[in-house]
């Protein structure tokens, strides 16, 4: 007899996205199932130990801001804090740290299984079930290996590496989701059997080693910064005691050994045959896309403190064993280090994320969402970002809402999203400071003044978490009453703030009450004092966008009834389906004479059914959109 379970939302998957979308349907209110199927691997850190980075630290921060669970996570689970990009301007400051990933897994379950109205099920998911309607296709459930239905409205499927994964060792192949552990082979025929378009990505991973057998006498260290930049704006302080990493690189030999054996790496046989992440090559396409480059800097990452497991970050190889353990014997510092785990390189299938919309909801399927690897992107950061906005949006559909869509200026979440649906992906996905317009606004310090008031309307922000961005927010104001208020040779403080060489010792001496307030607070006033004619221009672009926005298209238009409109704008605006003319203009190959073109025919049509023409582009309108959407 089959067993039927219901519930409100079901996510399947518990990587990064799957823990964040469950957590927040739960929170929101929503009865929820997390499947995973292996519950002893909840938000494993199946790649580097490490979370945030350059734009990822942002992400995390807004994830952290909006009531996540990542930023709280990592800070009780870090063994070692630096902030990328600390001489440069606060726009590129990079908040990345070190996990312990066993604690750091352990720390997520644990916050999962503590949480009101959300059920682990260790369940492996091989179908969905929908039905039709008169409106198309809807979710109804899904169907698990063990002969039991799980019930639900909203899917959320975040799937990871683990659809139809296949490693790869060298010439040795075997299905897996990730090492040790087992594809999932029955979803990825379901979605095709529903009309959606599967296509396949490859990533990769390097050796582990066992630390004992590193000689560090032979290695440059990285300590961690002395005063931490956490991740969560409920960590007051950063009091752990931090590791050290470690720095060595490649060399000729390793480079000649690895030319001699790209007759066995699979990314140059041929078995390897899906694209691979840009700005995170393994070792080989490194050594072949630069031939004239002398050495590759390695990063050795400790993976724990109740471990010696190193990892080794630029070291990410599919080649055969053997080849790996002789690379390692010419690497400075690594000439007896022994490989715990060997490198491989994995291929899964994902789904071009053209096919969702802005709220991660398919278009083919209503009530069923995507999040992380499965819309094409990479990393822990992205995945999490996602899973986040996905099951806000499943309780917001359930709850007979309108979905929350995060513009481009408020956030990378954003950013990301509307990059993924509007523009598509033909290679891993991954956050970059320069995908944003709008980054000087978008800081990590200010995630919280950005997000903090909509996580509190959503309800995922704790009233703990509400008081501290309070008092945050009552500070600023206070600081700046009185850099306005006190003057210095007849010039108010704030503009003296505001030229780029007056520091702030230099107030202090000049306003010892200023000393009182919190680092936090004095860093955003700096920020916005310094910057404020940068943020005037970057408000203006965004102003222009907000018009743009409010311009909507149709949902039921018919791009092939558009009279002068060009093949390939009427291919991408069916395939896409933009909301309004601002994301109209963000895909890439439309222009402003397409605009034009569908802003006249949209009056026309208008004007034949008596509807108010008031969202209808002006001339001047159209005319600010430049070729790939960029805007003056």
């Amino acid at each position: 007899m089959t067993s039927v379970y219901d519930f409100d939302v079901i996510v399947v998957g518990a990587g990064h996205a799957g823990v964040e979308a469950a957590l927040a349907a739960a929170r929101m209110g929503a009865n929820t199932a997390l499947l995973t199927s292996n519950l002893d691997t909840i938000a494993k850190m199946s790649c580097n130990p490490a979370i945030g980075g350059v734009a990822k630290g942002q992400i995390v921060r807004e994830i952290d801001a909006l009531g996540g669970a990542m930023g709280q996570a990592i800070d009780a689970t870090a063994i070692q804090y630096r902030l990328l990009n600390r001489r440069k301007g606060p726009a590129m400051h990079g908040p990345r740290a070190q996990a312990d990933k066993v604690a750091y897994h352990q720390k997520v379950k644990q916050i999962c299984e503590s949480q009101p109205n959300l059920a682990l099920r260790q369940e492996t998911v091989e179908s969905l079930l929908v039905e039709k309607t008169a409106s198309g296709l809807r979710i109804v459930g899904v169907a698990v290996r063990s002969d039991a239905i799980y019930r639900a409205p909203c899917v959320i499927l975040c799937t990871g590496t683990f659809m139809r994964g296949l490693l790869h060792y060298g010439e040795k192949k075997m299905e897996g989701g990730r090492a040790g552990e087992e594809a999932v082979l029955g979803l990825s025929q379901s979605l095709r059997e529903l009309g959606f378009t599967v296509l396949r990505f490859k990533t990769g991973t390097p050796p582990r080693l066992n630390g004992r057998t590193i000689d560090y006498s032979r290695l440059e260290m990285q300590p961690g910064d002395e005063n931490p930049v956490p991740f969560s704006f409920l960590t007051e302080k950063v009091t752990c005691e931090q590791v050290p990493c470690w720095i060595t690189y490649t060399n000729e030999r390793v480079h000649e050994i690895i030319r001699a054996n790209l007759h066995r790496a699979p990314m140059f046989t041929g078995q390897i045959q899906s694209v691979g992440p840009r700005y995170c090559p393994s070792v080989e396409i490194k050594i072949v896309r630069f031939p004239d480059r002398p050495r590759h800097q390695l990063f050795l990452e400790p993976e724990g403190r109740s471990t010696h497991e190193v990892y080794v970050n630029g070291l990410a190889t599919s080649v055969p064993r053997d080849v790996q353990e002789a690379m390692i014997r010419e690497i400075r510092g690594l000439e007896r280090a022994e490989i715990m785990r060997y490198g491989y390189a994995i291929e899964y299938d994902y789904l071009p994320p053209d096919q969702l919309q802005l709220s991660l909801e398919t278009k083919r399927v209503a009530g069923l969402f995507l999040a992380g690897q499965i819309n094409g992107t990479t990393g822990y950061e992205e995945a999490a970002g996602q899973g986040l906005m996905a099951g806000i949006n499943a309780v917001r559909k359930l709850f007979g809402k309108d979905p929350v869509v995060l513009a481009r200026h408020q956030a990378y979440i954003g950013v990301m999203i509307d990059d993924l649906v509007t523009r598509g992906v033909d290679e891993p996905y991954r956050m970059f400071t320069s995908r944003a317009e709008y980054r000087l606004r978008l800081r990590h310090d200010n995630a919280d003044r950005r997000l903090t008031p909509l996580g509190r309307e959503l309800g995922l922000v704790s009233d703990e978490r509400w008081r501290r961005f309070q008092e945050k927010l009552d500070g600023i104001h206070r600081l700046r009453a009185i850099l306005e208020s006190v003057k210095y040779h007849g010039v108010p403080l704030i503009k003296r703030l505001a030229q780029p060489e007056t520091t702030w010792d230099e107030l202090v001496q000049i306003c010892p009450e200023l000393a009182a307030f919190r680092q936090d607070v004095v860093e955003q006033v700096m920020y916005d004092v310094k910057y404020e004619g940068y943020l005037a221009r970057e408000e203006a672009a965004i102003e222009r966008q907000r018009r743009l926005a409010e311009k909507r298209i149709p949902s039921d238009i018919n791009y092939d009834d558009v009279p002068h409109l060009r093949a390939e704008a009427r291919e991408k605006l069916s395939k896409i389906r933009p909301v309004d003319f601002a994301q109209a203009g963000r895909i890439s190959g439309i222009t402003p004479a397409d605009l034009a073109v569908l802003a006249v025919y949209l009056e026309q049509r208008n004007r034949r059914s008596k509807a108010p023409s008031r969202e209808l582009l002006t001339q001047s309108e159209v005319d600010q959109v430049q070729p790939g959407g960029i805007i003056d």
